[in-house]
């Protein structure tokens, strides 16, 4: 199979790239290489004659049609986006003209390319999207695929726009869809903006680690590969028009994940120990949830796929791959906003 994946410089898009190529598919990966996007992330495939990149903006429909054109996929795997909520607090206008525009322009561009080809009853648009689109659980209950959207940031509404524009695009056109919604990944190559990866890098350099209010909002945490895998199952084996919600099935408060990645710090750098005790909390960001959990019964029961890391041996091999990739991530310290407390009106650096 041939797939167009977008966004496959970003880090779960990378993630699917190297998957599906150690899979034996062809893959065209399509990216912008925004701020957050790192061609690295695919070195270990770059050289593999199953891929090939195209820097291209989804913004950029002639682009696209040009790249349907030249590639002739025979699936699209959609994960470009702007993607932090602290981002969006800051400036929505991005987030609004990738995530929503940016997706409609996809999908004209896929149903043209689609049509031209005769409607081939294999071809498939698969929509990478989040949970944060059903806004905050309370202390219990689940998200399922019938939970009503309630989305509480710019990211998400605009991430539920384009969740809405593909299933539009399935009932009113006959385009092949197929949409998924994930809980918080987390892993390798994981940009510095988000937080394990600034808890990680903050406790190396002895900085205070910023965790946002109480430290009791719940996630439930996904391992970015286990992702990728559930992300080409759902590809290859879901049906037609269905969502598929994918879950790590590891909730746990934010607080007692920094704490988790600081005692595994302690174990491997205990030089430093208790990196604990760099824990500060600060103001919380507007809006934040309080909590997220999936119920992934129907990716379960109906494809039989499951993840395979728990949430304690995956911050275990994240927090080893970011002490052993110092040379990954040291430059993209620089990047445009990294370190700063993002998601208030002063963006301030975060103490």
């Amino acid at each position: 199979m041939k797939i167009l994946v977008t966004g496959g410089a970003g880090f779960i898009g990378s993630a699917v790239v190297r998957r599906a190529v150690g899979l034996g598919h062809a893959v065209v990966n399509v990216d912008a290489l925004t701020y957050a996007a790192c061609l690295e992330n695919v070195a270990s495939v770059a050289d593999s004659p199953l891929y090939r990149f195209e820097q291209a903006d989804i913004r950029d429909r002639a682009a696209l049609d040009r790249i349907f054109a030249a590639h002739q996929p025979d699936a699209v795997m959609h994960l470009a986006a702007e993607s932090h909520v602290d981002r969006s607090i800051d400036g929505p206008a991005d987030f609004i003209e990738t995530n929503i525009t940016g997706t409609f322009n996809m999908l004209e561009a896929a149903r043209q390319y689609w049509v031209a080809h005769g409607q081939p009853a294999g071809f498939r648009f698969h929509h990478i999207s989040t949970d944060e689109v059903f806004g905050s659980l309370g202390a219990a209950g689940l998200f399922t695929e019938n939970t009503p959207y309630d989305p509480r940031s710019p990211y998400s509404a605009s991430k539920a726009s384009s969740d809405h524009l593909v299933r539009a695009w399935g009932e009113t056109y006959g385009l092949p869809v197929l949409v998924t919604n994930c809980s918080n990944n987390y892993g390798p190559y994981h940009f510095p903006e988000k937080l394990i990866p600034v808890v990680i890098l903050r406790a190396l350099a002895g900085e205070a680690i910023p965790v946002y209010g109480d430290g009791l909002n719940v996630r439930d945490w996904l391992f970015v590969e286990d992702h990728a895998d559930a992300l080409l199952c759902v590809l290859g084996q879901g049906a037609v028009g269905r969502t598929y919600n994918i879950g790590g099935e590891n909730e746990a408060t934010n607080i007692d994940l920094v704490r988790m990645i600081c005692a595994e710090l302690d174990r491997l750098r205990p030089d430093a120990a208790p990196h604990a005790d760099l824990i500060t909390f600060v103001t919380d960001r507007p809006g934040h949830d309080r909590r997220y959990a999936i119920d992934p019964t129907r990716i379960r029961t109906e494809l039989g796929w499951r993840p395979s890391v728990t949430l304690q041996q995956g911050i275990a091999r994240t927090v080893r791959w970011y002490l052993d990739n110092a040379d990954w991530w040291q430059p993209l310290l620089a990047r445009d906003g990294v370190g700063m407390r993002l998601g208030t009106a002063t963006g301030k650096a975060a103490t």
